[in-house]
Parts: C-alpha cells; sequence; structure tokens
C-alpha cells in the first residue's frame, strides 16, 4: 500500500518506455527512484536477473506489475510478501483475433492456395454449424467465444476451475481434455504454460484429433510436442496446425514445419507493439489507480498456480 494518496511508483529498467511513463502519471502516481518506491512498474519481459536485482534496491516496493501474460521466465523469484500483477487478459482481444484467422484459414485451405504456383482444386470445410475446442478458459478463451458467436458453433472450453462462460455449450475439468478433442473441427491452444500443461499435446492426443481438424496454439510452443506434430502433419493425422508461437523459438530456418502445406505460422505476433502499447497503458493506468485507493488489482497472478 502506498502510504500516500500519490503512490511512488519506480518504473524500470531505467528509464523505460516514455509511454510507461505517462501512463504510471496518468494513473495518478508519482516516478520515483527504486529506492524510494512503493511499487515498481517492470517494463522487460525477458530480464528477470534485472528485476530481482531492483527488488534488492526497493525495500519498500509492495506491488509489481510486470508487462505480459505469460510470467514464465519470474515464476521462481515471485514471493509473497508483494502483490504481483502481469498482462493477463489485456492482450485477449487481438490474441483471440489472430487465433481464429489462423483456423479460418487452415480448414479453408488458404495455406494451400497461397503457396500454390498454378490453379489447383477445391479443399476446406466450413466452419459455420462446426465444433471448436478452446483448451484454456482466461480472456482469449472469453473474446474468441464472442467473436465465434455468429458461426454458430458447438464450443467446448477446458479449464481449471469449471464455471459457467456466456456462449459456451460445455466446460470440461482440465484432467478431462482429451476429451475435448475428438469431434472438433478446430483446436485452440489458449492457456498458460506450467509443468502441468508442457507437453499437452503429443502423438497420442493429436491421433484422437479428427483427420480433417485443425490446432491452433497461441499460448506457447511448448504445449505441443513439436516432432510428434511434424510426423502428424506429414502422415496427415490432423488437418493442419496454425502455429502463433513455437517450440523452440524462433523456429530455425529450414526446420519441416515452414515447408508444410497444412502448417501456418506466424512469428508470435497475436499483438504487435502498435496493438499492445494502448491496452497495457491501460491496465497499468488502472492499477496504479486501484493501488492508490486500495482496490483489488487487475490481472492477479496466482503465486500456487504459477500464473
Amino acid at each position: 500500500m502506498p502510504t500516500s494518496d500519490v503512490p511512488k511508483i519506480a518504473l524500470a529498467p531505467a528509464p523505460g518506455p516514455s509511454w510507461m511513463a505517462d501512463a504510471i502519471v496518468d494513473g495518478g502516481g508519482h516516478l520515483v527512484p527504486l529506492a524510494d518506491c512503493d511499487a515498481i512498474v517492470w517494463a522487460d519481459a525477458r530480464d528477470h536477473e534485472g528485476l530481482v536485482a531492483a527488488l534488492d534496491e526497493a525495500p519498500g516496493a509492495s506491488w509489481v506489475q510486470l508487462p505480459f501474460a505469460g510470467i514464465e521466465n519470474f515464476v521462481p523469484y515471485l514471493d509473497r510478501q508483494r502483490r504481483w500483477t502481469c498482462g493477463k487478459g489485456v492482450y485477449a482481444d487481438p490474441v483471440a483475433e489472430i487465433a481464429l484467422a489462423l483456423g479460418l484459414a487452415g480448414l479453408r485451405g488458404l495455406g494451400t492456395y497461397a503457396r500454390a504456383d498454378s490453379w489447383s482444386a477445391s479443399q476446406g470445410h466450413s466452419l459455420i454449424g462446426g465444433s471448436v475446442t478452446i483448451l484454456g478458459g482466461g480472456g482469449i478463451a472469453e473474446s474468441l467465444v464472442r467473436l465465434l458467436q455468429s458461426f454458430d458453433c458447438h464450443i467446448t472450453v477446458v479449464r481449471s476451475n469449471v464455471q459457467h462462460m456466456d456462449g459456451v455449450d460445455v466446460v470440461l475439468e482440465a484432467d478431462r481434455y482429451a476429451d475435448s478433442l475428438p469431434g472438433a473441427d478446430l483446436v485452440v491452444l489458449a492457456l498458460p504454460l506450467t509443468p502441468d500443461t508442457e507437453g499437452l499435446i503429443g502423438r497420442n492426443e493429436l491421433e484422437l484429433m479428427e483427420p480433417h481438424a485443425w490446432i491452433v496454439n497461441v499460448a506457447r510452443g511448448a504445449h505441443i510436442v513439436t516432432d510428434d506434430l511434424v510426423d502428424a502433419l506429414r502422415d496427415g493425422v490432423i488437418g493442419g496446425a496454425g502455429l502463433e508461437v513455437t517450440d523452440p523459438e524462433p523456429l530455425p530456418e529450414g526446420h519441416p514445419l515452414w515447408s508444410m502445406d497444412n502448417c501456418i505460422i506466424t512469428p508470435h505476433t497475436g499483438t504487435t507493439p502498435e496493438m499492445a502499447r494502448p491496452l497495457l497503458a491501460a491496465r497499468i493506468e488502472a492499477n496504479v489507480r486501484r493501488f492508490a485507493s486500495g482496490q483489488d488489482l487487475l490481472g492477479p497472478i496466482d503465486l500456487d498456480a504459477g500464473y
């Protein structure tokens, strides 16, 4: 909690992006050095060592805001002496948009058509009236469900906490995720990466899917066993894969996935910097205001769950 109505916020690593500084000020915060701060807005999504050093410099920091929803780099360094928040839910709409784009492009054969150098035979499956499975029940899933309403799909969501979701036909417990794969035309991965979800989709799971179905991953590459996916695509076990993320990442030049007609890859750009800045700025501004007034913060990290 801040010691006054004007929270003292450190933006680090210094000097930090100017738009983040503006968001802190617009939220009513006062920019100060680490040694004097009540809270830290951390700007570098990969520099966990820098964050550890910053925490040592900021003994009074009771809240830390991380920039992205994915926090696996930082999980070993989170503590219970502070409140921790991240970009959870901030980027849901644009990421859901690219998930739908990849799914539609795959099912309608656009990857094959785009690579063709002559007129080709027709192919594809319509998503209208089809079946969609979403692994993950957070903000991306909620946004994707809204986008799918006009397609009149049967939607199944698999999530750790089973609860009603508007527009969703079936909600399943996380340990029943394999039950959601048969019959789906489109399977979308939109869940956090944890030890329990690493390698979630391998050969066995891919073989449960329909031969025409596409899998779309907008979460983390390590959810899918890459070698198993390559084999499944090559053997026609599934229709194809739309990959916003890969394992390894970046995907090396010459990797088999690059040359497969039934694989569409985007370079982890579901949210571009131009899209992300106003969204994250709004989150920072809102959380600074909430911190000052003692309200619950947006995007809280569950230390036990690891996301």
